[in-house]
């Protein structure tokens, strides 16, 4: 087994690039995960894992090959210096484990659907920790997959695996652009919803028992127009106080959860 006492070893370095540079993470089709549960879920969901990197005074040698006992395709294991660990751990909590992964195709042809499926779309998102939140409220609301069109930021972006607490490796997702959107929702007879305020409904008062889509928006700007010049409605979540709107991912959250109370009272 291959031990690593210096911060300089090329294999840490690219590591720590790999974490920092999207551009990086694209080329080479890889990215790093960092605790237990993020790797079990990687791992659980058939990620490919090209290395592991542990500091054995939080995880042992042993729990790394029980983790990898079911694993078919056994990644390089790594032993880490402290010094090691503290240069690359984001959070010096985390277990004392990381690993190189590879990506998955993201392709949304690859998205496989029930018959009456709901999903979420977001267009145009640029904060990592939104993605990990909405990724969250799919799992927790059982909606079947997370469509991105023309994202502003990096679907392995270190943030989006945190504030997902994992869910990114067990939720489908996938990127596309609005051309591409459309097609799949003709395809799959799916009713697009809008979050927006022209010509809108309260969000409640709209049927989602039939296949449904709900798309929203940049967190500065709202959805574009080409989006909502696809959608069967536009639907708004009404505002009590003196804000006039929600965190996306909030919002997110509401609409989806609507779905799940029509849909459990149906």
């Amino acid at each position: 087994m291959q031990e690593i006492t210096s911060t300089n070893n090329a294999k840490i370095k690219n590591l720590i690039q790999l974490q920092k540079k999207s551009s990086l993470r694209k080329t080479f089709q890889e990215f790093v995960i960092e605790g237990r549960r993020e790797l079990v879920a990687a791992l659980t969901n058939q990620f490919q894992i090209k290395s592991i990197f542990f500091y054995p005074e939080l995880f042992s040698e042993a729990e790394v090959h029980q983790l990898l006992n079911t694993y078919e395709n056994k990644p390089e294991i790594i032993k880490i210096s402290k010094n090691v660990y503290r240069k690359i751990a984001y959070r010096q909590s985390t277990e004392g484990i990381m690993a190189v992964a590879k990506m998955k195709s993201l392709n949304i042809d690859r998205l496989q659907l029930s018959d009456n499926p709901y999903v979420l779309v977001a267009e145009g998102i640029e904060k990592p920790g939104n993605v990990g939140a909405m990724l969250r409220s799919v799992d927790g609301a059982g909606a079947e997959a997370l469509i991105l069109v023309n994202p502003r930021m990096d679907l392995y972006n270190p943030n989006v695996i945190r504030a997902s607490l994992g869910m990114v490796f067990s939720i489908p997702v996938a990127i596309c652009n609005l051309e591409e959107l459309e097609q799949f929702l003709k395809n799959k007879n799916i009713r697009l919803f809008a979050a927006g305020l022209q010509n809108a409904n309260v969000y409640f008062n709209e049927d989602y028992t039939v296949p449904t889509a709900i798309a929203v928006g940049a967190e500065d700007k709202g959805l574009t127009p080409d989006i909502r010049k696809i959608a069967r409605q536009q639907i708004y979540i009404p505002m009590k106080g003196q804000a006039d709107s929600l965190n996306v991912s909030v919002s997110a959250a509401v609409l989806l959860y609507e779905i799940v109370r029509q849909r459990t009272h149906k």
